[in-house]
C-alpha cells in the first residue's frame, strides 16, 4: 500500500473511475465539509488531527456505493481501495465507517472477513459521526439516522450510533 494520501481532486476522480453516482459523490462531499468542519473544531481544542486524512477519508467513505448500496459497501469500497493503492488509513475509514461500527459477531453474521469495523481512530470517528449527519447531501438531526436505524430493528446499531454521536459531540462541546 501507499501511505501517499491522494489530493482532493484525485480522490473526486477515483469516485468517477469507479462509476459512483452524482449523488454519491454529493454525499461523500458533503461528509467531507461536515466532517472538516468537526475536525478543525477538535483541532482548535488541542486534538492532534490529520485533517488531509479526515478530507480524502470522508470522500472515499463510500468507495463501495459504486458497486452496492448494502451495508456490504464498507468492505467492497476497503477491496476497491486496497486495488487502488489506496494508503491503509484510508481503507480502514472506508471498512469502519458504517452503522457506527459493526461488530465482530455482526461480521461474522455479514459474511465478512474476520477484521475490525469499529471506528478506532480519531479521524475514524470523526468520518462515521459526520455521515450519520448526512442524510443525502443535506445535514439532518442524528434522530432522522437513529429512527431509521430502530425501525429496520438494528437496535445495536442505532445505540452505537448515539453513543458515537455523543462522544464527539461531548468532545467539539455542542450539537452542530
Amino acid at each position: 500500500m501507499s501511505e501517499k494520501l491522494p489530493t482532493r481532486e484525485q480522490a473526486l476522480q477515483i469516485l468517477r473511475e469507479y462509476n459512483c453516482s452524482a449523488e454519491v459523490i454529493a454525499h461523500c462531499e458533503a461528509v467531507s465539509k461536515l466532517a472538516l468542519k468537526t475536525a478543525s473544531t477538535l483541532k482548535n481544542k488541542g486534538f492532534n488531527i490529520d485533517m488531509a486524512l479526515v478530507e480524502v477519508g470522508a470522500l472515499l467513505h463510500d468507495l463501495g456505493r459504486s458497486v452496492t448500496h448494502t451495508v456490504h459497501h464498507a468492505v467492497i469500497g476497503a477491496t476497491l481501495a486496497k486495488k487502488a493503492n489506496l494508503p491503509n488509513a484510508v481503507i480502514s475509514i472506508i471498512k469502519r465507517h458504517v452503522g457506527g461500527g459493526i461488530t465482530a459477531d455482526e461480521a461474522e453474521a455479514l459474511g465478512w472477513p474476520k477484521d475490525v469495523y469499529v471506528p478506532v481512530s480519531l479521524e475514524e470517528k470523526i468520518i462515521a459521526y459526520a455521515d450519520k449527519l448526512i442524510e443525502k447531501a443535506d445535514v439532518a438531526p442524528i434522530d432522522v439516522t437513529i429512527e431509521k436505524l430502530r425501525r429496520e430493528k438494528k437496535y445495536e446499531a442505532a445505540e452505537r450510533v448515539r453513543k458515537l454521536y455523543e462522544e464527539i459531540t461531548n468532545l467539539i462541546g455542542d450539537d452542530p
